[in-house]
């Protein structure tokens, strides 16, 4: 992979991971305003991001098993980072609209 290309990869990492995590915290706040709807859409955006995020990832898992070995470096390991953040934000978020939701039925 040329280091154009890999650094793009890698920015593409970052940015998905990062705009997953800014979804799901604009899913729990909208969720203490019980806006339910909106958090469940916005937690639908998220999942779009993590399933891009999903794709590089997925692509790169083949390149590898073909032999076109991926550079691991600090940049890499920071996106890689970020992407797990994002979904571990994303999780958090969906069990928060679940509590929250359980709390205003009663």
């Amino acid at each position: 992979m040329v280091e154009d290309e890999r650094m793009q990869v890698i920015m593409g990492l970052i940015m998905h991971g990062g705009n997953a995590k800014s979804q799901a915290f604009q899913a729990i706040q909208l969720t203490k305003i019980g806006d339910f709807d909106g958090a469940k859409a916005a937690i639908a955006q998220a999942d779009q991001s993590i399933k891009a995020a999903h794709d590089t990832q997925t692509d790169m898992l083949t390149k590898e098993a073909q032999g076109e070995h991926a550079k691991v470096d600090l940049y890499m390991v920071h996106a890689q980072d970020h992407v797990m953040n994002g979904i571990t934000f994303r999780d958090l978020a969906v069990e928060m609209i679940a509590i929250y939701q359980k709390i205003t039925d009663k």
